[in-house]
């Protein structure tokens, strides 16, 4: 009887290498797709980021419509409703933000009289991979960022007197406005809005 010399070693050595080949590949795939889900993770980052911060300047602009409007609480309820006159635009702070998160704005537009609608694209690629065309892909995402009034108030009687104001209840706390207090006694702009990333 003969024996053979080598064995089965010789015909496993083609199967390892096989194996090995197809691990090597889904590790590759696996690097390629976490990739584009970091990219896309920091578009969508960039996108609240510039959403918010475009809401938050129109919420200033708002707070401080009803400082200079405080004695005349008639024009309140449009305030609140975000209907202010002499609004200007706010896109200019989601450039910002966008820009601090390595991201450009694709699109900013009002969401409504109180809100912000952004679209931003990241300024890095995926990067290279095996996944043929992501050297040059970018990542695009949307955000939304709404402004909710948390005060409420009941105009007073025509008759109440004009250094009377209306309370204002905003979330449990009540503001008793002194028309001739300072200035530094109001409420500040996070207690009239509340600014939040759209559900």
């Amino acid at each position: 009887m003969r024996f053979r010399k080598f064995g089965d070693a010789g015909q496993a050595f083609p199967i390892y290498i096989t194996v090995v080949g197809g691990l090597l590949f889904l590790a590759f795939a696996y690097f390629a797709v976490g990739q584009a889900a970091a990219n896309r993770n920091d578009a969508q980052t960039a996108a609240d980021a510039a959403a918010l911060a475009a809401a938050q300047d129109r919420r200033d602009q708002l707070a401080g419509a009803w400082v200079q409007n405080l004695l005349d609480p008639a024009k309140w309820r449009a305030i609140f409703d975000g209907a202010a006159e002499g609004i200007d635009p706010s896109c200019w702070r989601a450039d910002q933000l966008a820009a601090q998160n390595d991201a450009t704005v694709v699109t900013c537009a009002p969401d409504g009289l109180l809100g912000y609608t952004v679209e931003v694209e990241t300024n890095d690629t995926v990067g290279a991979s095996i996944v043929p065309g992501t050297e040059e892909k970018k990542s695009q995402e949307t955000a939304t960022a709404v402004i909710e009034p948390r005060c409420t108030f009941e105009l007073l009687e025509e008759d109440a007197g004009e250094d009377t104001l209306p309370l204002l209840a905003c979330e449990g706390k009540e503001w008793e406005l002194d028309p001739e207090g300072p200035e530094e006694l109001l409420p500040r702009p996070e207690d009239l809005f509340d600014v939040h990333l759209a559900d």
